[in-house]
């Protein structure tokens, strides 16, 4: 018979690619996740391993059970949700990933409604970047992650996680308040000799002010260096500074107006779970309500999503 702990090693070694790696994620020595292995592939009767040099890799025996092993542990998962509680009112911990202005736009508001609605789901939160919440949901970390389209166009996640769509979230200019007309696009070529705030250098609003910059003609003088929105906020709101950020970053507890992009910039946010994988009843509670949320923020809803 299969043994769950080892085929959980073996998926993450499909998604991690090093023993290291496994072991520093689940806590166990390399040499503890060779000697796992090693009895798996003596359970199995397969070569699921490939050796060179001190690496390893899986064989294509490998990547097949790890794949299957992904369904088992997530059906292993369901089973022991619905045995926990027979009758079938949703309850358990769904654990969700977020990027920082999704876990105080979307999930906290979550988390709150839920508490009210379904005193039995407990939803917990890590705020994870777009690149981190889809491999922790591929390892099984997470069972939800809100995540976001990079800039670059690099895949949000592999193949085995679905990405749903919640809403667009398009990018605004914020200044200290007092802009006689909040409501009209702004050209960006006006704001040349401004002082700009971002992130840290190669991060997302970096990355983010300095192309529509350059796109609008000119090069950011940036004067602040903030890898935190609510010091960056903190910062145009003192009238230190112009910014671009998503709109749901945009905290409404600063004085700052928000103006959309005459050249207009969207984001697009998801909520991904695994592919393939049967959810429990609580975190398709937890889905359901975080789509009603994400409909009721201020802005204008991803198509599609109602």
């Amino acid at each position: 018979m299969l043994n769950a702990a080892r085929l959980q090693i073996l998926a993450r070694l499909e998604s991690l690619g090093t023993v290291r790696a496994v072991g520093a994620s689940l806590h166990l020595s390399p040499s503890a996740v060779s000697a796992q292995l090693a009895a798996l592939e003596a359970e199995t009767g397969a070569r699921l391993l490939e050796r060179t040099g001190r690496r390893v890799r899986l064989t294509p025996a490998g990547r097949t059970l790890a794949r299957h092993a992904r369904v088992i542990l997530d059906q292993m998962a369901l089973a022991e949700a619905e045995l926990a509680h027979p009758d079938g009112e949703p309850a358990g911990v769904v654990r969700v990933a977020a990027f920082s202005s999704a876990v105080r736009a979307l999930v906290i508001p979550l988390a709150a409604r839920l508490a009210v609605e379904h005193p039995r789901v407990e939803v917990e939160v890590d705020e994870l970047d777009p690149r981190e919440s889809g491999p922790a949901l591929r390892h099984g970390d997470v069972d939800v992650a809100v995540t976001a389209d990079l800039l670059d166009g690099a895949r949000l996640a592999g193949p085995d996680v679905a990405p749903g769509p919640l809403r667009a979230d398009p990018v605004v200019r914020v200044t200290a308040r007092g802009d006689r007309a909040p409501g009209e696009p702004v050209d960006l070529a006006r704001l040349a000799d401004a002082p700009w705030a971002a992130d840290l250098p190669g991060r997302y609003l970096s990355t983010l002010v300095e192309s529509a910059c350059r796109e609008a003609g000119f090069e950011p003088r940036v004067v602040a260096r903030l890898p935190s929105y609510e010091l960056l906020l903190a910062h145009v709101e003192a009238g230190l500074s112009v910014a671009l950020l998503p709109g749901l970053a945009v905290d409404p507890r600063y004085a700052v107006d928000a103006r959309p992009l005459r050249a207009p910039r969207t984001r697009r946010v998801y909520a991904a779970v695994r592919r393939g994988a049967a959810p429990t009843a609580a975190t398709t509670v937890v889905l359901g309500a975080l789509r009603r949320v994400a409909r009721e923020v201020a802005g204008p809803a991803a198509p599609g999503t109602g």
